[in-house]
């Protein structure tokens, strides 16, 4: 099964209060396991960026200057998410602002059907717990000292790791394989030939079987050979 995982970083928290979307990155993962492709885009918000978001992301205004806007490279998103599932932490925020952009750009909004909620998973795995990114790498044992500020597909790749410990952790030994085009999940193990190995032969030899019908010799009124046993 074809997964997205994705985050997202803005100018604030609310959409329809005036803020945007500056960064997101996904990570696709198949079977719970990482491809290696992803996307990654910055925009342009053609507004200021707030100095509580600047503080989060680092993303200044200088930087995102010469960045596209949403709506000019919306469809390369759009082609690379595709029917899949969406992943996100707090996923209810990210898709606020997903789907905040693509209406205003005149794009049909992702069905919240699609929708998977890490943070609700966590919580319901883990309950009392702290269930922040940077918790559950540490609950995890997931290396997350590159993390300095927040940026959109670090944070998709590494809650793409605590997604699959979340599922239930990684399979040790799989591997991707081919199938029709799609690439899936198969244990190592199932790669391999199997070893075909001629057939043992137990039958008693000569001597043995003399040894036992002398010893056969030896047992007086056997219950075996009395009406008895019948």
């Amino acid at each position: 099964m074809r997964e997205i995982v994705f985050d997202t970083e803005t100018t604030g928290l609310s959409f329809s209060g005036g803020d945007r979307m500056v960064e997101i990155g996904c990570v696709e993962i198949v079977n719970r396991v990482e491809t290696g492709r992803t996307f990654h885009a910055y925009y342009n918000p053609d507004r200021a960026m707030p100095a509580e978001a600047f503080a989060v992301h680092g993303l200044s205004d200088a930087f995102l200057s010469d960045k596209p806007r949403f709506a000019d490279n919306v469809e390369a998103l759009l082609e690379f998410i595709g029917d899949a599932p969406l992943v996100a932490h707090n996923a209810g925020f990210d898709f606020g602002f997903l789907n905040g952009e693509l209406k205003q750009c005149g794009r049909a909004i992702v069905n919240t059907a699609r929708m998977v909620d890490t943070l609700t998973i966590a919580r319901s795995r883990h309950p009392g717990a702290k269930h922040t990114l940077d918790a559950l790498c540490s609950r995890f044992g997931i290396d997350r000292s590159h993390r300095v500020l927040h940026g959109a597909l670090l944070d998709a790749q590494l809650l793409a790791q605590v997604y699959v410990e979340l599922c239930g952790g990684r399979q040790i030994g799989l591997g991707l394989v081919s199938d029709g085009g799609a690439e899936v999940a198969r244990p190592a193990h199932a790669q391999a030939p199997a070893t075909v190995r001629p057939a043992r032969i137990f039958s008693a030899s000569e001597a043995e079987l003399a040894a036992h019908a002398a010893f056969m010799e030896k047992v007086k009124n056997p219950v075996w050979g009395s009406d008895a046993s019948a």
